[in-house]
């Protein structure tokens, strides 16, 4: 990708929706197989299977707590209303038996693991995309802002899990820390340019400046 110079609104914004969907695409690829493979197949039915948007949407799932979507089909801020309809009590015992059933601790270890696998990726996301140290920071608490507006809407409920928050911050300050690394090292590499000096001269000129002040000398 070639650098950009100066304010530009469009390349930012496509490079924060290309951030955000190839992380949920990572977590998309590795979430439903291990689920299916690890995770107690009573309780990963009733939230809807390996593939449900919630494995990956709902930081709930994240952090082993219950939830009320009791009905296929329902959508955001469903769980408000998932008990009362039209004002008469439906299926309270059932769907507290069934919120009950459905906390699986090796789901939610699973979710966290494949979290931190998918920060690792962003890593190289960020390295391919948006290239320059100084921004890294900025791109990667966007995508973790997006994401807590997300969950939130997707949950009905701010996150309150001491568990899922130190999940965000160590994979987010791991993405960064490793980013602007790798991101420093390349701009390093390509600004700096070695090559042997004539007539068989132990000395190396290194750079532009370095040709041009022989050259004087």
């Amino acid at each position: 990708m070639a650098k950009s110079t100066g304010w530009d609104p469009v390349l930012i914004i496509s490079q924060i929706i290309a951030m955000q969907t190839l992380h949920y695409v990572t977590l998309s690829v590795l979430i439903p197989p291990l689920l299916v493979m690890f995770a107690e197949p009573g309780s990963l039915e009733y939230e809807g299977g390996a593939a449900n948007v919630g494995m990956i949407m709902d930081w709930r799932e994240m952090a082993g707590r219950p939830t009320t979507r009791a009905l296929p089909g329902e959508g955001p801020w469903s769980s408000w209303n998932s008990v009362w309809s039209g004002g008469k009590q439906v299926g309270l015992g059932s769907a507290q038996q069934g919120d009950f059933r459905s906390v699986d601790l090796v789901r939610c270890w699973i979710i966290a693991i494949c979290w931190m696998a998918a920060s690792a990726a962003d890593v190289y996301y960020l390295y391919t995309l948006i290239r320059r140290p100084r921004l890294v920071l900025d791109f990667s608490l966007t995508l973790l802002f997006n994401h807590l507006v997300l969950t939130t809407y997707h949950s009905a409920a701010i996150p309150t899990s001491l568990f899922f928050w130190a999940v965000m911050f160590i994979s987010t300050a791991g993405t960064v820390v490793f980013a602007e690394q790798l991101c420093v090292k390349r701009e390093m590499n390509e600004g700096l340019v070695v090559a042997p000096a004539p007539d068989g001269d132990d000395n190396m000129e290194m750079g532009s400046l370095l040709r041009a002040e022989d050259r004087d000398s």
